[in-house]
């Protein structure tokens, strides 16, 4: 695991500097603190007349840790690349590579991407499995090609101006370059209060761009062409070679078949490795796995809160117990005023879901013991393990009634429920379900999944950013997404969506930009893409039925799941942020949010921000969610936007 930086330019361009590179290279040192390289392209004399490139590279040593050194090239020196992930079938690569003629100079999973590269040109990304974001160097073409992997696992931001490409892992890296713009993209910003993220291809800064998943771009002649070679919703890109189950005793035998193989080959590794371990049906199932692999107990991790409410612990030891693994568990009181400011720095744009404080503390407490850690991220959004779901099946129910009870049940019912502050209580759940009932399946459910929905944004905004954003609507880019998925049952399309949108932008990313701050490698099985063509595959009634959700995968590993973890419902990985926001953290979000350089930014209305706090902190609603987008996003322009500079390192306190 490891960040890469660097740039590719055209005939008459400006090259990019050693110092630059150096600069890009050292703010992503958490990524990889064993060791550092760069390439120059023998093309670029100093003078920019030629079309050349700059690889830049900084390495966590997790296989052959002696010659993996990058950026790495092929034989004769006409390809290189810098590589971020791992490419799990590797040696399978290898063998095939070699009989085909080629020779390799190391045992590093990145050597057989240049060679794969050499046999197949731009197709040899059909031939990877596993994680990852790259940067290959084609020296003879001129060319360069960014790939980030199929599900998204492993960030890649670029920005193309004035005849150059430049590329990082972190936008934070494209921020050191002399020059570098830092100018707000008002579409971003409405992004990021709906969504709690700003969502790919966009970043919050406007001109910077990130890689989507399945997804390349080549840089030649000056042009920058950005094409799709995978998608889960796409047959013709899908290359599982298990095919469509014929019977639900099959899938579950092609299921346990898939994943075991996913695990064993995510266990490959020189360097310590272990498994996250909530006691939840996704990381127990793994961990179990990895066990059954291991001829000695497997490390697993958990961290457990004082507050009953958002503690697994106990299902977590029952886990651990039944599968023998050796189990460590931390007790952690987390803290938002010392955690807030590594988030905003690490995170590079505002990202406000507030678990990603938990994951920072157990890829904190896990790095102590190992260097790897397995997780099951990726199990919800496959196998339909969102109680969300069950609410789009029951949506759709009523979407065929009569039109006279549909007609009471969107207008009139919903209103007449008592409000309830309690953000899980089925009160306010119920009366959410109802309020969006009238909606089309689409927008209802980005009504249930916004974080601030578009009449609560219009009341948010100043009339001065309204008429910035202009015709720009946050909401396109999930009905976009909708219509990327051709599935023709709700809630098996609904779960494409979330693999396209949700899963990438927000949960993959959180996960790796926690792990990475503490230079921890996570890698998960579910996301193996086998396993996930697989399961995409699956008719949606094997994966949720009635009240059951994730059917196929608790009756397949039923073996390795205690009786309370296969019937306990889903808890979440979460923070008392509701409790935080009426309590410690009550002098921070008004100190912050009402300061008067935050109010004279322009792009909210100082009432309606008084508002939403005062119906916080007396208890008059749970706007905690609103809240902290809000002060993610002022402290992330404090740091990022106010400053001459952007902080190289990262800061330990407010």
């Amino acid at each position: 695991m490891c960040g890469i930086a660097g740039a590719a330019w055209n005939s008459g361009a400006e090259p990019l500097s050693k110092e630059t590179l150096r600069r890009m290279t050292a703010v992503l040192t958490h990524r990889g603190p064993d060791d550092s390289g760069v390439y120059f392209s023998n093309a670029n004399s100093g003078n920019g007349t030629q079309p050349g490139a700059a690889l830049g590279h900084r390495r966590l040593s997790i296989i052959d840790l002696e010659s993996g050194h990058q950026p790495l090239a092929n034989e004769d020196g006409s390809v290189w690349v810098a590589f971020n992930g791992e490419i799990y079938d590797h040696e399978t690569l290898r063998s095939r590579l070699e009989g085909l003629g080629h020779r390799f100079a190391t045992q590093t999973d990145t050597e057989v991407i240049v060679h794969l590269y050499e046999q197949y040109g731009l197709d040899f990304v059909d031939h990877l499995r596993g994680m990852f974001a790259f940067a290959l160097w084609d020296e003879r073409r001129k060319r360069l090609v960014l790939v980030r992997d199929r599900i998204g696992q492993k960030p890649l931001v670029y920005r193309q101006a004035e005849g150059r490409v430049l590329f990082a892992s972190e936008l934070k890296a494209l921020l050191q370059v002399p020059g570098a713009s830092r100018e707000l993209d008002p579409a971003a910003v409405d992004m990021f209060l709906m969504y709690q993220y700003v969502p790919h291809p966009h970043c919050i800064l406007r001109g910077y761009r990130k890689l989507p998943p399945g997804h390349l771009a080549v840089f030649e002649d000056g042009h920058l062409d950005v094409r799709r070679y995978w998608s889960p919703c796409d047959n013709d890109t899908m290359t599982s070679r298990s095919g469509v189950p014929a019977n639900y005793a099959e899938g579950c035998e092609q299921l346990r078949e898939t994943l075991t193989e996913s695990v064993r080959l995510r266990m490959r590794s020189d360097v310590p490795l272990g498994a996250f371990l909530s006691g939840g049906v996704d990381s127990t199932i793994i961990a179990g796995l990895m066990q059954q692999l291991s001829d000695r107990p497997v490390h697993t991790f958990s961290i457990g809160f004082p507050v009953k409410q958002f503690d697994e612990t106990q299902y977590a030891r029952e886990a651990a117990a039944k599968l023998g693994t050796e189990h460590h568990e931390f007790i952690v009181e987390p803290s938002a005023l010392d955690t807030l400011p590594k988030l905003i720095w690490h995170y590079d744009e505002p990202f406000a879901d507030s678990s990603a404080i938990p994951t920072m503390y157990l890829s904190e407490v896990t790095r102590r013991e190992v260097t790897v850690a397995l997780s099951g991220d990726g199990g919800d959004e496959l196998f339909a393990g969102y109680e969300r779901y069950r609410a789009v099946r029951l949506a759709s129910v009523v979407d065929r009634l009569p039109w006279p009870l549909r007609k009471v049940m969107t207008s009139r019912v919903w209103q007449k429920i008592p409000a309830s502050v309690r953000q899980k209580s089925f009160r306010r759940r119920a009366k959410r379900w109802l309020a969006a009932l009238g909606e089309s399946p689409e927008r209802r459910y980005l009504k249930w999944v916004g974080i601030f929905d578009s009449d609560r944004l219009q009341r948010l905004y100043s009339p001065e950013f309204r008429e910035q954003l202009g015709s720009a609507n946050a909401a396109d880019f999930l009905l976009d997404t909708y219509k990327e998925c051709s599935q023709t049952d709700l809630v098996a399309r609904t779960t494409c969506v979330d693999v396209l949108s949700y899963l990438p932008c927000d949960i993959l990313t959180k996960v790796d930009i926690a792990s990475m701050s503490q230079s921890l490698e996570c890698r998960s099985p579910f996301l193996d893409h086998h396993v996930a063509e697989l399961v995409m595959q699956m008719p949606i009634d094997w994966k949720l039925q009635g009240k059951r959700s994730k059917r196929i995968l608790v009756d397949t590993f039923a073996d390795l799941l205690p009786e309370s973890i296969q019937h306990r419902k889903k808890m979440g990985f979460g923070v008392p942020i509701d409790h935080w926001f009426r309590n410690e953290l009550r002098g921070l979000v008004q100190e912050t949010l009402l300061d008067p350089n935050s109010l004279n930014r322009g792009f909210f209305d100082p009432n309606e921000v008084r508002r939403l706090i005062h119906e916080h902190v007396t208890s008059k609603w749970d706007h905690s969610y609103r809240l902290w987008s809000l002060l993610c996003f002022e402290m992330w322009q404090r740091m990022f936007l106010d400053p001459a500079t952007v902080p190289s390192s990262c800061p330990e306190s407010v």
